[in-house]
């Protein structure tokens, strides 16, 4: 519920308009005194201000600067007579949002009202989406069979309202997988919300979930609007979600069930229309088995799974990413990687998965200056990195040499040897997905 704040020196005015906003559902407290309503400003922390510019003692234009003052983006609204609109525009100087001559019409204080209410928590959303997150839109990088596994069931849940729960290695691109599914939402207009679970001790996450009223404890100077509540009509993104505390999952779960929450300190419980979108990279059901993560609260977000693959099992998607990464952190200069390091590259095992592939490649980027990109330019456990399990399968060596190609439909077909034609046995033998696998035997051309 929004809080109103008049200050005007008619005490009928006070009245009639106490009345009139009361009916719209605002909460309003009145005054007819400049340092009263200053007084008010800094205790009760209004939503939004109503000022008359002529009263005795502190007129409005003084009390509009310490207002501002106390906070820098309180919406004000100016009442003027006909006769000051000179005053009324040098207000709008001085950081009013908007103004209104006497004699006026409710009705059109109440739009005014309703467009101040708007434009101030539009401008909180910008502020904290721009801190917390660069955007990033369209599809998941890759061409690989995994990631076209993992893109179509982007597209089929994007529309639902319901939670989704993405697992995955750190790394992998959990956070970009949940963005995606914001972005070809019908919410794509409406707030991509993030937190980290697991960044934040128990007492803070609350806050940071629910927000707080001014004096719930000690530092809560001023009302705090949580994350929910900016997520509202858009996605909140909880991030290692498994992390949480079991009193917080206890909340969480009360919020998913009822679609409304209460802000700490508080006893007004807030609606909300949010998507919940949660992600954790670790084993959730093993977490439920192990008691540190409630069964119920797996089941309410396990509506719709997701698994991002690590990038060891769609090792396709490596020259892809590879230049994207250099066209992210270079886009003024082409840049050539030499083929022995893009098949460094491609046989390393990344168990930090896309997160340490993109550092890898901002660091030969920065470590060339500018030149083609060399293996002695990549970290020394990629360059000293062999392909082990090529060793022992290929016994003569042949002197000519033999394309990777080979190497990888060798391996296939000895997989496939051990695993006695088991697709599911010989894909997890070679540490890839079945579709992975039957993608690269149907490239060479290998019957199963």
């Amino acid at each position: 519920m929004n809080k109103l704040l008049v200050i005007d020196d008619e005490e009928h005015l006070c009245w009639a308009l106490d009345k009139g906003l009361r009916q719209e559902g605002y909460q309003v407290l009145t005054t007819t005194q400049g340092k009263k309503g200053l007084e008010l400003i800094q205790n009760e922390t209004p939503s939004l201000v109503i000022l008359d510019l002529k009263m005795p003692g502190m007129d409005g234009l003084e009390l509009l600067v310490k207002a501002r003052d106390l906070i820098p983006k309180l919406p004000v609204i100016i009442i003027t007579a006909h006769g000051s609109i000179d005053t009324a525009i040098e207000a709008m100087k001085l950081g009013a949002t908007d103004y209104i001559t006497k004699p006026f019409d409710l009705n059109e204080l109440k739009i005014i009202i309703k467009q101040a209410l708007m434009v101030s928590r539009l401008r909180e959303e910008v502020v904290f989406l721009r801190s917390e997150l660069n955007k990033q839109h369209g599809r998941i990088l890759g061409n690989s069979p995994a990631i076209q596994d993992v893109n179509t069931l982007v597209e089929k849940v994007a529309d639902s309202n319901a939670t989704v729960l993405i697992t995955g290695e750190s790394g992998t691109g959990k956070e970009v997988t949940a963005l995606s599914i914001h972005n070809l939402s019908y919410r794509r207009d409406k707030p991509f919300v993030p937190i980290n679970c697991a960044a934040l001790p128990e007492s803070l996450l609350e806050s940071e979930l629910f927000g707080h009223e001014k004096g719930a404890f000690t530092g809560a100077v001023v009302r705090k609007i949580g994350r929910f509540e900016l997520a509202d009509k858009g996605t909140l993104f909880l991030d290692e979600v498994t992390e949480m505390p079991p009193s917080m999952q206890v909340k969480l779960l009360r919020v998913l069930q009822d679609r409304q929450f209460e802000r700490v300190g508080g006893t007004e419980s807030i609606k909300i229309d949010v998507r919940v979108i949660a992600a954790t990279n670790r084993d959730p059901l093993d977490c439920v088995k192990k008691g540190t993560f409630r069964e119920d609260l797996y089941y309410r977000l396990n509506v719709l799974p997701i698994h991002v693959p690590p990038l060891r099992q769609r090792i396709e998607d490596i020259p892809l990413l590879t230049m994207h990464f250099l066209q992210k952190f270079n886009p003024s200069q082409e840049q050539l990687i030499s083929p022995e390091t893009m098949e460094k590259l491609m046989t390393y095992e990344w168990p930090g998965n896309i997160r340490e592939l993109q550092n890898v490649i901002e660091r030969a980027i920065i470590l060339s200056q500018g030149n083609d990109i060399k293996v002695h330019h990549l970290p020394n456990e990629i360059q000293k990195k062999e392909n082990t399990a090529a060793q022992g399968l290929i016994l003569n060596f042949p002197d000519q040499g033999i394309s990777f190609d080979n190497v990888e439909k060798e391996l296939i077909l000895k997989a496939l040897e051990k695993s006695t034609g088991n697709q599911t046995k010989a894909a997890q033998l070679l540490g890839l997905t079945r579709s992975a696998l039957l993608y690269r035997a149907q490239k060479y051309q290998i019957k199963l």
